[in-house]
């Protein structure tokens, strides 16, 4: 693996630059990184979560870590796929602030009630802190069967939270109360495992800095182009070392985001197509069903093979914080064809851990898992290390490479309009007040003698393509 050295973007002061290290959080007057070490459980298939105590007197629950949403939530009454709930009535500091609150993610959603209530984190920075938090009432399949999780913690920026971006995220929360470095960093150790195994794979979410025995080499960083979601510039992606020769900005349709919370990587459709037809053409396996690459089979092997050896390795070019140069991060086979369950004695099935998307490149934990991923909100960027974790019988699995020059992609991959919710609640207007005009031009038009009616030609005729209604807004 080779592993830049000696740059001035590579690792930095482990609080991302904050001064000093006492903290009022802190009895010993500095944060224990190492308490934090191996704090979660889970596996990519249902996520990894986090211990937490909750209310008064503490009920412990465990919350799943998602870096793509904003808000802190719990099952707040019982739930058929859930062992625990937060019962609000046991807690003498819960406080109902009486505001309802409906979140849909990619996949299912939730309404509930926000409140607040004191939490604390036993494997984390030590003192208890009042945080938002909302007890889901309804959901639908977002709890899910066999999941060990009760409620989710969203680790991204304000802009996402609902009602709205008023609502003080739990990080933020912590940052004000606890004085931490507004940094928190992320492994997650499922490289190589099954997918929805036994739930204790393991992992560390570090609040407040970086944990040193959690990475090897250097840190790479890149940018966060907005903050909302995690969202980073990627400039291009390599199967087996061959360039796919897309337009940069094809891989940042509509955006290109870090999400702990997304199992797959998630790739644009056009991108998605690119990276199948590369790998089907690389590996060594003649014919492959298509039923394996959309996700709807899985492939299985016998026992004694390795199917990792079939299929390329995957690359990922981010811009570097020197934008005029880029760094890769590379997963191998044992992350992104991913043991899924055993038949009988012999067999082992896989799934392909790379899905389409409509409106996202998501680096999710398919790629995570190879990798110690720091998300330094006070530098406003996201670093990468490789993860010592990320080994499959005996060898890494991941790999991070560079410098290397962006002379030969567009100086920004990034459309300039970010189309989140503010912007598109004011382009949805705008759309619906052009509509309104037109339709009253229209209604004129109609009541105007037909004498005065302009005779359309072959050459007029307006067919639909031409028709707002296709261009339908999210």
């Amino acid at each position: 693996v080779v592993l830049r050295q000696g740059s001035d973007s590579q690792q930095q002061d482990p609080l991302g630059g904050a001064d000093g290290l006492a903290l009022a959080s802190d009895p010993g007057g500095t944060l224990n990184f190492l308490a934090m070490v191996e704090n979660l459980q889970g596996d990519s298939g249902r996520g990894y979560y986090l211990e937490m105590l909750i209310g008064t007197p503490p009920q412990a629950l465990n919350i799943l870590v998602d870096t793509g949403s904003s808000n802190f939530a719990v099952a707040g009454v019982p739930d058929p796929d859930v062992t625990s709930y937060f019962n609000a009535e046991l807690s003498s500091t819960y406080k109902s602030q009486g505001i309802d609150v409906t979140v849909k993610y990619s996949q299912g959603s939730w309404t509930g009630v926000l409140g607040t209530d004191v939490i604390t984190i036993p494997k984390g920075i030590y003192g208890s802190y009042t945080i938002n938090i909302a007890t889901i009432l309804e959901s639908e399949n977002f709890f899910l069967p066999g999941v060990k999780w009760h409620g989710i913690l969203g680790l991204a920026y304000d802009a996402l939270a609902k009602p709205s971006s008023s609502v003080e995220t739990f990080f933020d929360s912590l940052v004000r109360q606890a004085k931490i470095p507004n940094i928190f960093s992320l492994q997650m150790c499922g490289a190589g495992l099954p997918v929805s195994g036994s739930g204790t794979n393991g992992g560390s979410l570090v609040l407040g800095g970086i944990e040193p025995s959690l990475y090897t080499g250097d840190i790479w960083y890149t940018p966060i182009k907005e903050e909302w979601y995690y969202q980073v510039e990627i400039l291009k992606l390599e199967v087996g070392g061959q360039n796919l020769e897309l337009d940069c900005r094809e891989y940042n349709a509509d955006k290109a985001i870090v999400d702990s919370g997304t199992t797959l990587l998630r790739l644009p459709q056009k991108v998605f197509s690119a990276v199948v037809q590369a790998i089907a053409r690389t590996s060594l396996i003649q014919e492959f069903s298509s039923g394996f690459w959309t996700g709807s089979q899985l492939a299985c092997w016998d026992n004694s093979e390795r199917p990792w050896s079939l299929f390329p390795k995957l690359s990922i070019y981010l811009r570097d914080e020197n934008s005029s140069r880029s760094f890769r991060i590379s997963i191998l086979p044992q992350l992104y064809i991913q043991p899924i369950l055993g038949i009988g004695e012999n067999l082992q099935c896989y799934r392909f851990g790379i899905s389409s998307s409509t409106n996202a490149l998501v680096i999710g934990a398919t790629v995570m898992e190879g990798f110690y991923v720091i998300f330094d909100r006070a530098q406003k960027r996201v670093g990468f290390a490789v993860s010592p974790c990320a080994e499959v019988d005996g060898s890494p699995v991941s790999e991070i490479e560079g410098p290397f020059t962006t002379a030969d992609v567009a100086s920004n991959c990034v459309s300039s309009i970010s189309f989140h919710e503010p912007v598109l609640w004011i382009a949805s207007y705008a759309l619906m007040s052009l509509c309104g005009i037109i339709l009253l031009v229209l209604i004129i038009l109609l009541l105007i003698p037909p004498r005065c009616q302009h005779r359309y030609t072959d050459n007029d005729v307006v067919n639909d393509e031409s028709s707002l209604v296709r261009h339908r807004w999210k």
